[in-house]
């Protein structure tokens, strides 16, 4: 019964659209014990530690059904198990999670256990949980098999609550989860900003953020004044609104003096604190004060401590939200009611039995204590543990009425007097405060406080909303949706268009030329690629940027506008997406590339992955209708729209989705070249001829004209108009700077060299037909490689890819052997093209790519092609135009002026060098130019 690997997944995945964990695990001898076979023992041991089981419906889709599993003929077996009590944990800690899926692997006795989280934390730390639970009821038998470790003094209700309270710890708080609930119940965005209760709203220049309910817009000023108790009754006092009497002491014998001079009863408070922390009320004598001027010193973070005259009435927390009243809560002290034969200790006892109450803030109400407070209370009064309460005798275990430490909360927000309500939003205006909470004394809220006296006690930033959110009585007030409404006024916006794109090839350079085309249209971008992470087109984060963390980096960035995130089966298959869901979406094709690798055996399997990108697009997904896989995925896809990418202008299901009305990019063939064709709902549009795209080497270059047609697409499907899409794309170029690695083109020596990171069968494919195209008058000359952890069939598919494109063949490795031998992958790559039928005479086996990437270099003559499947992508380039060395093969006659025209230059020879093909060069205040005797124009 072990772990074998675990995958947290942040985003939609493979399993759900929403986050959950994947554990891995192994049964071991558990294989040979389902639960009918672990015993009834067993059986009713989990339902007597967790009775909340019985309402799971498991694959019965009715409460009950998991229970008829584990007793049903054959059982279920303890992988199942597992993950319903992990996610039963989760629940009795306050996160109400559902969902959960185990199979088997194909190994005997290991299984995928998914289960769904909150917080990832608590759901890794309820499944430890989990799995000491159900070994500690196993037979004694069957667990020393197990596992000797979990010990028959396990104590599960300790436990529990050690890992209620953790994750209390981890979890958002009461107030924070409601502001994460109406969000989401409006469908704005939100991302965790740490541990605790910073939130972001929204994403890039749309977002805002909370801190608890400390929002984004709320004046830190107002917060300061707020925090500070005799600012805010200062503040208070002088608008004329109802205040106590308030003195500020440093010492006992001040606080004492001040007491007396306000009038006994008083209430003692820290300066600075909140939660009622520190508070003393009702004090009516010397004594009671240096007692509680001690435990307010405790509790504040300053030394001074306010002394203020006790206002008799009921607590009522009165909350306002951009200057308007939304709720009323009466707020009681914990308490119990006697019957006339419970001890204290049993009352408290049997208020705890109240299903509403939990651990902390678990759940609407908080257990009580007979904690330091309450024995000091009882003590007052006379009272101990022991002591029986006459029959309806009411007795406060707290002073203040606080939900935290065991109150109830009534709401008043219907019956509440327009004055008192008019007070309390005036009091939260005058503070300043966007959120506020006005703690309020009176003996009815109902009547006027002009009528019958009452005052304000506090006004408080960041104040609590689960006595309004889950009232103990009355009706629940939807303030965190006020909240909301507040930061994203309706018609506002909260997202930034998103366009998700993915597939074997092509990924990077599509991502680049749809972010060039945005930028173009006047957007500040945020682009994820293989590169790094571009924001404006700065780079800001270098290295293989195309996860989820990658793309949560552009969606908290408050400058972003528009979100082009290239994403990798890698990232999805490590931690899902790093997004919710998508404006757009596109898969360019499904190649077999990463085969053989964590689990992804065959292409279905890798559609399957790639395919959750286009699963969570909500407008449009652009699919390739030349790729069968891609296709499949029009099936899975909820966009509103489809758009269909072909190179094929005789494609039926294509021309038949347009007649229908569809979305779809075709290349279309005509006399003057090929055009890159949009139709959308009837209209016909032609929007560019490839020759004019300059990444497509004048059209020559299919994989990138298809690239091009994925980013028109996938522009267009965003609102681009047809200029700003044709303006990018002929103003986007494949230079090593503008896209390094993708197709980078030198031709500054006598020989032209292009540097891709092509790196399977499918890029080299691409790359070696387009070596063909060209026109080269001499010889082709290709450095080619592939990833040590591809499969032999990979790499000799490589091989195939390249051979018969070529002259000449020099076959390296990448640095990263990934667990190759030195020249392993060359001889691999060698090999295969033998059984191409390539000859010896034209192979070359350089394992090093430095020396590999020189060979080609100086092999390389006038008018050769030099193609080099770079690793070291930045390194490659480096060496490829700071490269001078003198070429290897024979100089033609005609060439060997040249060589003596870099030794006048050297000599720094002022004079003309005439040419004999009738040029000359010339060096003058110009430079060095090489011109024609006849226009002495540059050539």
């Amino acid at each position: 019964m072990k772990i074998i690997s675990s995958n947290v997944y942040v985003g939609p995945n493979v399993y759900a659209h929403f986050p959950v964990i994947r554990h891995v695990v192994n049964l071991g001898v558990l294989e040979q014990y389902p639960s009918v076979k672990l015993g009834a023992a067993f059986i009713q041991g989990l339902i007597t530690a967790l009775p909340g089981l019985q309402e799971h419906g498991c694959s019965y889709g009715e409460p009950g059904g998991f229970i008829r599993r584990l007793k049903e003929d054959e059982g279920t077996w303890i992988a199942h198990i597992w993950e319903h009590v992990t996610l039963e944990l989760q629940c009795m800690a306050g996160s109400e999670v559902t969902f959960g899926k185990t199979r088997g692997t194909g190994v005997e006795g290991q299984y995928n256990m998914v289960f769904q989280y909150k917080q990832r934390d608590v759901g890794l730390e309820a499944a430890t949980l989990a799995r000491k639970l159900l070994v500690s009821l196993m037979p004694a038998d069957i667990r020393a098999q197990v596992d000797t470790r979990v010990e028959e003094s396990f104590d599960f209700s300790e436990e529990l609550s050690d890992f209620i309270r953790f994750a209390q710890r981890k979890e958002f708080g009461p107030s924070t989860q409601s502001l994460v609930n109406a969000a989401e119940e409006r469908n704005i965005p939100w991302l965790r900003l740490n541990q605790y209760s910073l939130v972001q709203f929204g994403h890039g220049k749309y977002q805002q953020r909370i801190q608890a309910t400390i929002t984004s817009q709320t004046n830190h000023i107002a917060v300061e004044i707020s925090c500070d108790k005799e600012d805010t009754h200062n503040l208070l006092n002088d608008l004329g609104l109802p205040v106590p009497q308030q003195r500020m002491v440093y010492s006992e014998s001040q606080a004492c003096s001040a007491a007396r001079r306000v009038g006994y009863p008083v209430v003692l408070k820290p300066l600075n604190a909140n939660h009622g922390r520190g508070v003393s009320i009702n004090l009516s004598s010397d004594e009671e004060v240096k007692t509680a001027f001690s435990h307010a010193r405790e509790h504040g973070t300053s030394r001074a401590v306010l002394v203020e005259s006790f206002l008799t009435g009921l607590d009522h927390r009165m909350l306002v939200v951009n200057g308007e009243l939304v709720a009323v809560a009466k707020r009681v002290p914990g308490h119990v009611i006697g019957d006339g034969s419970s001890t204290i200790s049993e009352l408290v006892a049997q208020v705890n039995q109240d299903p509403r109450r939990g651990v902390g803030h678990e759940k609407v109400l908080t257990q009580l204590e007979l904690d330091a407070q309450a024995l000091r209370l009882m003590a007052e009064a006379g009272y101990t543990e022991a002591s029986v309460l006459a029959e309806g005798e009411l007795f406060y275990l707290r002073s203040t009425a606080n939900l935290s430490t065991g109150g109830t909360a009534i709401d008043m927000t219907d019956v509440t007097h327009p004055d008192n309500i008019a007070m309390a939003e005036r009091a939260v205006r005058a503070v300043g405060l966007d959120v506020g909470g006005v703690d309020f004394l009176t003996a009815d809220i109902t009547q006027s406080y002009k009528e019958i006296g009452g005052g304000i006690v506090e006004v408080n930033a960041a104040p609590g909303f689960r006595m309004h959110v889950a009232p103990s009585e009355g009706k629940p007030r939807d303030v965190a949706g006020k909240v909301m409404e507040m930061l994203f006024p309706q018609g506002s916006p909260s997202r930034i268009p998103i366009a998700g794109i993915t597939g074997t090839n092509g990924k990077t350079t599509t991502s680049r030329m749809l972010a060039h085309i945005l930028k173009t249209a006047g957007h500040n971008v945020g682009m994820t690629s293989t590169d790094g992470v571009y924001v404006d087109g700065q780079l800001s984060v270098k290295g293989d940027m195309t996860g989820p963390v990658s793309s949560q980096i552009v969606l908290r960035d408050p400058s972003v506008d528009v979100a082009v995130l290239e994403t990798a089966r890698g990232g999805i298959l490590r931690s899902g997406l790093g997004y919710r869901e998508s404006d757009v979406a596109a898969c360019l094709n499904v190649q077999p590339d990463h085969l053989g690798m964590k689990g992804i055996d065959t292409l279905d399997q890798l559609a399957e992955i790639k395919r959750i990108v286009v699963e969570v697009a909500k407008d449009t997904a652009v699919l390739n209708a030349d790729d069968p896989q891609c296709l499949k995925m029009a099936e899975h896809t909820q966009a509103k729209n489809l758009c269909y990418v072909t190179m094929n202008t005789g494609h039926g299901l294509v021309r038949e989705h347009i007649r229908a009305g569809g979305r779809a990019v075709v290349l279309e063939r005509g006399i003057n070249g090929e055009m890159i064709t949009i139709f959308d709902n009837g209209a016909h549009i032609p929007l560019l001829w490839t020759h004019l795209i300059p990444a497509t080497l004048e059209g020559k270059a299919t994989h990138n004209v298809q690239n091009a047609m994925f980013a028109a697409a996938l522009a267009y499907s965003l609102g681009k108009s047809n200029e700003h899409i044709q303006h990018g794309l002929r103003t986007f170029n494949t230079t090593f700077f503008q896209a390094p690695g993708r197709m980078n083109v030198y031709d500054e020596h006598p020989f032209r060299v292009i540097l891709d990171y092509a790196h399977n069968p499918d890029g080299v494919r691409y790359m070696s037909e387009l070596a063909s195209k060209l026109e080269v008058p001499g010889k082709r000359i290709v450095v080619i490689a592939g990833p040590g952890d591809r499969r032999d069939e990979d790499l000799e598919g490589i091989a195939k890819a390249a051979a018969g494109h070529f002259d000449l063949y020099i076959c390296k490795a990448d640095d990263d052997r990934r667990g190759r031998g030195v020249d392993e992958v060359p001889n691999i790559m060698a090999a295969g093209l033998r059984a191409q039928g390539i000859s010896d005479d034209n192979i070359l086996v350089i394992a090093d790519e430095v020396e590999a990437v020189d060979e080609a270099l100086n092999r390389a003559a006038l008018d050769d092609l030099v193609i080099i499947f770079g690793d070291a992508i930045t390194r490659c380039w480096k060496q490829i135009i700071h490269f001078n060395g003198k070429a290897s093969a024979p100089v033609e006659p005609e060439m060997k002026p040249l060589q003596t025209v870099v030794s006048m230059l050297d000599s720094n020879d002022p004079d003309p060098f005439v040419l004999e093909t009738g040029m000359k060069i010339v060096r003058d205040e110009r430079g060095v130019r090489v011109v024609s005797e006849v226009d002495e124009e540059s050539d």
